[in-house]
């Protein structure tokens, strides 16, 4: 299976018809069909890596002050309870745990209702281990290199899909105007970002510093960054890095999507 990454942007993608959204579903159209979809999610932030084992996860609406409809809107896919034992059980060292405490943040099914909107295929989440009030957090290579644990479920039809946001500073967004004008310093880093995932010069991207106040501006906190470091943990050294959707929506929030294979 290819491996994929999502900008997601604000919630209310997931009850619109857009450019972006409907380059969701023809992305969709474009790879094999998964038998199970895990999602490396920005919005499950945990101590240590866990991966959902629910046979029915919830909807969460991990969002406030949105309209009514979103909070109305349901993804009723099952769960891969087996699957996320598997991983368990795969990935060294206990890197990885099961957890019943979750469900489908909007990093999910906002993404997977224009995708696959017949929720019919098993999903689960995996968090990220990365706590605001950690004195010492993870380097950026740990998630790469855990990342990279998790390819043998490329081999068994598992499409992993990193979900969050290459720029994102929601303290200078303009919530009114989603076409806004993108602020210079947002345009700038996510060309940068593009520039080197086209060289493949991913350890330029463990440090957004490297890009100087553009890259401050745009990566405040890394937690809607490093689903994108999952994402080319994953590849391969000769494979494709196609660019599926690009654009910057509110003028601080890229909405740059890749696949890779």
């Amino acid at each position: 299976m290819p491996v994929i990454f999502i900008g997601h942007g604000s919630p209310m993608n997931m009850v619109q018809d857009n450019s972006y959204t409907r380059d969701l579903a023809r992305l969709a159209g474009s790879i094999p069909r998964p038998e199970a979809i895990l999602v490396i999610s920005a919005h499950w932030l945990t101590r240590g890596s866990f991966v959902t084992g629910n046979d029915r996860p919830e909807t969460i609406h991990d969002f406030y002050g949105f309209p009514k409809e979103l909070y109305e809107v349901k993804y009723p896919s099952p769960g891969a309870p087996e699957l996320a034992e598997t991983i368990a059980r795969t990935v060294p060292k206990g890197s990885v745990k099961t957890s019943l405490e979750w469900g489908f943040d909007h990093a999910s099914y906002a993404v997977l209702r224009h995708m696959y909107p017949s929720a019919d295929i098993p999903v689960l989440e995996m968090s990220l281990d990365y706590m605001f009030d950690d004195p010492r957090p993870r380097p950026l290579e740990y998630h790469y290199k855990l990342a990279r644990e998790l390819a043998f479920l490329r081999e068994k039809k598992v499409l992993i899909l990193g979900s969050g946001n290459i720029v994102h500073n929601l303290g200078m967004i303009d919530f009114e105007d989603v076409e806004a004008e993108p602020f210079k310093w947002a345009a700038e880093f996510d060309k940068w970002v593009k520039k080197n995932l086209v060289k493949g010069d991913h350890e330029s991207l463990f440090d957004p510093g490297k890009a100087g106040e553009a890259g401050e501006l745009s990566v405040p906190s890394l937690d809607h960054y490093l689903p994108m470091i999952y994402a080319i943990g994953l590849k391969k050294k000769d494979e494709a890095l196609t660019f599926t959707h690009e654009g910057i929506q509110n003028g601080s929030i890229s909405m740059r999507c890749f696949r890779i294979g």
